[in-house]
């Protein structure tokens, strides 16, 4: 796991290391360069090393030194790469990423499509004054690249690219309606103008006569099997046996992200398995019960006899986190579990250098609440107009609470969410802003600008996408591509980069997530029961009190903080003066939220967090 950033066609020396350098905590072990005068060509890596600790330095060069490589990830199947390659070509290092380089020059771009595992990539092919930038499949290393002054710049995070003299600050307003919507800025975009993601299973080539070709080395298995239920179970546990034991690999200290839900559970699980020894697992309690989820990480761990870890934290060691992690942010992302999964990351990082986590199991299996609020949108679109409207007016004198995923949150959430496109539900059950919030949020004539434009056009294309595989799987594709690969995935990438900790996610090897995708809906959300066929391949495994267990997700007090311990901060970004210089958004709108949300008459902490997430961030970047 590492930083990477570069350029071709303008920049020195000088720009290389200083874009690279701005990275430095996603790679604290070392750094590397490779410069051409003449084609103005640089490539710049940070490491953290964990495989060949000695001579896995990059970047990586080919035998005649015309090919360059840099890597950013882990490529597990390196090592049988590797066999095939050994009788035609010197290896100087036992690293993953000299696979690649010489790959590349026996089949050139298909070189990703033998890749497993997660990664973002630089080649630059000198004899064709080229360079090539490729995404994983699933998305998991971030890639951003952009286009100023004819020259190409990229990077693992923006702020490197922020780093070279072509760069220009230039907020995307479309960017910032889909984020205020989504509580990110959905991939191709970013919340600058100019400044791409690149999309995974993608690589980009930038010629010598400065064209970009953008070509898919993969497309997810959209076929629906006809194998039998018992068959996918014992299919499902040998892949996630495989993806397990794959991630094991490691030169340095490893352990487990184990909250005690059943996909961290099922990763430990397997993880003990393939070991000889006991494995270390990793779990973070809190004061605040409703938040809390330390007990259930300890059985599991007693239950698989782990080498279990656990630290305890306050209210304030979170609440003294948000500047810090704002300050590191270089993207605005709406989402308050990544100071938990910071705190957890820091932890960690104590004794392990490498973590495997369970994320991506609630988007393969239909695991979040949502799912089964979409059949109950089924048969709540079906009753008399009355009664909704008896419902709503029920709905509306509940009880206003802080509590994580309390009653009237999800009951408002769920209705305001049902006016919405059913193709749009999931997205707006997730989100923050609604259509008509963002009307009285922005000012007039920016929203102007903004009102006809489709907030939500990626689900759109994932949703056509995977249109044969059925609604139900298409909506977890569109999951997959939309809040996991741009929430969640930043969220931990982010999290644990900026402590210098690798994590690794079994759940999202390809082959398995090819596999979870061609199983019919119904082995994956049967009936209001979701993760059905996970949840059956671990009855066995598990204590039946973990697999049974409901959601409860890595929450974080934000609804009770911004009353009382958060306030000032609150008050600070979301105030008239700022706002106001911000000639964004309508302060009197802004004002409304924040005073509902403080006399208990209205939960607003997804808008107000939304909120205050972009405007810290702009205080430091914009």
């Amino acid at each position: 796991m590492c930083g990477i950033a570069g350029f071709a066609g303008k920049g020195t020396q000088d720009i290389l290391e200083k874009m690279t350098r701005s990275l430095a905590y996603r790679g604290p072990d070392g750094e590397g360069y490779f410069f051409d005068e003449k084609f103005l060509v640089g490539l710049g890596h940070r490491r953290l090393s964990i495989i060949d600790l000695e001579s896995g330095r990059q970047p990586i060069f080919n035998e005649n030194k015309n090919i360059t490589v840099i890597l950013n990830g882990e490529i597990y199947n390196f090592l049988d790469l590797r066999k095939d390659l050994e009788s035609r070509h010197k290896f100087i290092t036992n690293s993953d990423t000299e696979v690649i380089v010489h790959l590349y020059e026996e089949i050139g771009e298909k070189v990703f499509e033998k890749l497993d595992g997660m990664f973002a990539i630089a080649i630059y092919d000198a004899p064709r004054n080229r360079l090539i930038l490729a995404r994983d499949r699933i998305g998991k290393k971030p890639l951003y690249w952009g286009v100023f002054d004819d020259a190409i710049i990229f990077g693992s995070e923006i702020k490197a690219l922020m780093r070279h003299p072509s760069f220009k600050k230039d907020l995307d307003l479309e960017s910032l309606n889909k984020y205020l919507s989504n509580d990110y800025a959905p991939t191709p975009g970013s919340i600058w103008k100019n400044i791409h993601k690149l999309e995974p299973a993608t690589y980009l080539v930038w010629q010598k006569n400065k064209q970009i070709l953008k070509n898919n080395f993969w497309k997810p298995n959209f076929n629906v099997s006809e194998i039998s239920f018992n068959g996918a179970v014992a299919e499902l546990d040998s892949l996630m046996d495989n993806s397990v034991r794959s991630r094991l690999v490691s030169d340095v200290p490893l352990g487990i992200f184990l909250s005690g839900g059943i996909d961290s559970s099922t990763i430990a699980y397997y993880a003990q398995k393939n070991s000889d020894s006991p494995i270390k697992t990793f779990s973070i309690a809190f004061d605040e019960k409703s938040f809390d989820e330390s007990s259930y990480a300890r059985k599991v761990a007693k239950f698989l006899g782990t080498e279990h870890f656990e630290e305890s934290f306050r209210p304030k060691d979170m609440i003294d986190l948000v500047p810090e992690v704002a300050e590191l942010l270089d993207e605005p992302l709406a989402d308050p579990s990544i100071l938990p999964t910071y705190l957890l990351s820091k932890f960690t990082k104590k004794n392990v250098t490498v973590a495997l986590g369970g994320d991506g199991g609630d988007e393969l299996f239909a695991g979040y609440p949502t799912f089964q609020a979409d059949k109950l949108a089924g048969v709540y679109g079906l009753l008399p107009e009355i009664i909704k409207k008896s419902f709503k007016n029920i709905i509306d004198i509940l009880p206003v609470s802080d509590s994580n995923f309390s009653l009237d949150f999800k009951l408002k959430t769920f209705a305001g969410g049902f006016g919405t496109n059913k193709k749009y539900r999931h997205a707006a059950w997730l989100g923050s802003f609604s259509h008509k919030d963002r009307s009285q949020l922005f000012r007039p004539e920016i929203w102007h600008t903004l009102e006809n434009k489709n907030e939500y056009e990626e689900t759109d294309r994932y949703l056509n996408e995977a249109k044969l595989a059925g609604w139900g799987n298409s909506v977890l594709y569109a999951y997959l591509r939309t809040y996991l690969m741009d929430q969640v995935l930043v969220k931990v990438d982010r999290a644990s980069m900026f402590n210098s900790l690798e994590v690794r996610a079994p759940f999202l090897d390809y082959k398995l997530v090819d596999f979870v995708n061609s199983l019919p809906y119904n082995f994956k959300c049967r009936g209001w029961n979701t993760k059905y066929i996970l949840k059956k391949l671990m009855a066995d495994k598990l204590p039946r009190e973990i697999v049974e267990r409901s959601k409860k997700g890595f929450g974080v007090p934000v609804a009770k903080w911004l009353k009382s311990e958060l306030r000032g901060l609150m008050e600070y970004y979301l105030s008239e003066e700022k706002i106001r210089n911000g000639d964004l958004f309508n302060y009197e709108y802004v004002k409304q939220i924040k005073d509902e949300h403080l006399a208990g008459r209205k939960d607003n902490r997804k808008l107000l967090w939304n909120l205050m997430a972009f405007q810290m961030w702009g205080e430091k970047w914009l």
